[in-house]
């Protein structure tokens, strides 16, 4: 079977001085190995990143955005060796490691860059009672940002925040999974050729008593992407310190097939949406809901196109699909399979792991499922995908919104209006019709959950601003003497007026008001 990753990477040394391996998980090769950093060494990068922020900060953005294009052309030009890491370290196919983390980072980079000016400038507010004053508010880097990453997409999850903050004026520490930590040190090694401040960003390794230290040396700011046992941790400590956070924290997307679907269409999202990099995205196809119409159309489609992938060793460029970073979630997947065939499902595709070397497991598509199924409920975070058919549209969605998760959702309809209705029903952060995850690489728009899939945004102007502290400025526009007339002291006399003019401005039907409500 190859070296198969336990509950955490292997330790080599315990206590001061220990390390972490990271492993290829198509061979089981070891391919290095990392600190584990613990509270001194966080606080130490925490005191190197917040010194180094100062002068960062007093830089006018137009440098901070060059400093940022720089290093985009950094990574573009060491694309080839970052896939390679990538592939190693993770598992997954070239093709993937250049688009879904690679260019996706670096457009991000670019839409920042190219838009921050916009975003960042201050903005006006119109007062509609006090005209003689004026308002604004403008937008001050918070300090530094700390980001807690994970295995699945280690570069493109931490780089968009990474990116961010900086442009922002922010300082960065970053800690990423202890899964796969040698792409984020690659990261930084490519930050550092590139000339930028080498304190301004910094990378701790280590387990989650280094996460912890990273929340107990105070950040300003930190962001969160993992498991909800994980996200509650994080913001339950966040909260205490009152430390602003984003929390993305898993989800279990389903896919609506209406009756009208283009079934070709629908069956080659799904197999794409459902195993792309694994199933290992937060943002998978993890449960069809087909209408009871195309229900054995689209089975028979989703299987065929399930046989047709090509799974395989990831350095080759014609393999579609790769090995699962992190074992477990093998054993998750094959815990929510047995649990599925117990309870009648049928098995279409796949359904164990792969024999020979490495952590791979056969795409696997289950029809016949039913609600009350695990894998409909539970995160799967693998390759699985079950099928379930519905009498109507109005059963798949209130199916859909019966999870304590709410972060991607999908419909397929040819009626792009009835697809909108749809979608605008669905709790969850975003809704695609008739596409599959690539909303994550749309820079512009925000992306987070809501319900137990967490809270905040990141990528789009939300994501920007979030790295910010909003200041409000409000200031004299015109002189009106050395007192206001609510100022002290108090008297009958001012409360009478202060009472007549409240009810010559706010009673309905007078009208002034009618003139107020205009503003």
């Amino acid at each position: 079977m190859g070296q198969l990753q336990s509950e955490a990477p292997r330790r080599e040394k315990s206590g001061q001085g220990a390390t972490i391996t990271s492993y290829a998980p198509a061979t089981g090769e070891a391919l290095g190995d990392v600190p584990v950093m613990g509270a001194t060494e966080v606080a130490t990068a925490f005191r190197r990143a917040r010194d180094a922020q100062k002068n960062w900060a007093l830089l006018p953005l137009e440098e901070r955005v060059e400093h940022v294009r720089t290093l985009r052309d950094a990574i573009v030009d060491e694309a080839d060796a970052i896939v390679d890491l990538i592939v190693a370290e993770c598992g997954k196919p070239r093709a993937e490691a250049l688009t879904h983390e690679v260019m996706a980072s670096v457009d991000l980079a670019t839409y920042y860059a190219n838009h921050a000016s916009r975003i960042l400038a201050p903005r006006e507010i119109k007062l509609h009672l006090l005209k003689h004053r004026r308002s604004y508010v403008h937008y001050a880097p918070r300090g530094v940002v700390g980001i807690i990453s994970p295995w699945n997409f280690p570069m493109a999850i931490p780089f968009g925040d990474v990116v961010a903050s900086l442009v922002a004026g922010n300082a960065v520490v970053l800690k990423p999974s202890e899964i796969t930590p040698l792409i984020a040190l690659k990261l930084k090694e490519v930050y550092e050729a590139a000339g930028l401040p080498e304190d301004l960003f910094q990378v701790v390794t280590g387990d989650g008593g280094t996460g912890a230290a990273l929340i107990d040396a105070g950040p300003d700011a930190v962001v969160f992407t993992g498991s909800v046992a994980a996200g509650r941790k994080v913001a339950a400590a966040c909260g205490q310190r009152l430390i602003p956070c984003v929390i993305e924290a898993g989800g279990k997307a389903a896919a609506i097939i209406c009756e009208d679907a283009d079934i070709e269409r629908a069956s080659r999202g799904i197999v794409f949406g459902a195993f792309a990099n694994s199933g290992q995205v937060c943002i998978s196809v993890e449960r069809v809901y087909a209408h009871d119409a195309i229900y054995e159309a689209l089975v028979a489609r989703v299987r065929e196109l399930t046989h047709e992938i090509r799974q395989g060793d990831p350095t080759r460029y014609d393999v579609d699909m790769g090995a699962v970073t992190f074992a477990r979630q093998i054993e998750v997947a094959e815990g929510l399979i047995a649990d599925a065939l117990e309870k009648g499902a049928r098995l279409e595709a796949g359904g164990k792991r792969r024999e020979g070397a490495g952590q791979f497991f056969e795409p696997t598509v289950l029809s016949d499922c039913t609600q009350d199924m695990a894998v409909m409920r539970d995160e799967t975070f693998g390759p699985v995908v079950p099928i379930m058919k519905v009498a109507d549209i109005e059963e798949a969605i209130e199916l859909t919104n019966d999870t304590n998760l709410g972060l991607m959702n999908y419909v397929f309809t040819t009626d792009r209006g009835e697809g909108r209705r749809i979608a605008e029903r669905l709790r969850s952060g975003t809704v695609m019709v008739n596409d599959v995850l690539s909303a994550y690489a749309a820079a512009e728009t925000p992306f987070g959950g809501v319900k137990d899939s967490g809270f905040g945004r990141v990528h789009g102007e939300e994501g920007l601003l979030s790295k910010c502290e909003v200041r409000h400025v409000n200031y004299d526009r015109v002189a009106i003497g050395s007192r206001e007339p609510l100022w002290y002291p108090y008297g009958e006399k001012s409360y009478k007026a202060a009472l007549k003019g409240m009810r010559l401005l706010f009673r309905r039907g007078n009208p002034i008001r009618k003139v107020l409500d205009l503003f």
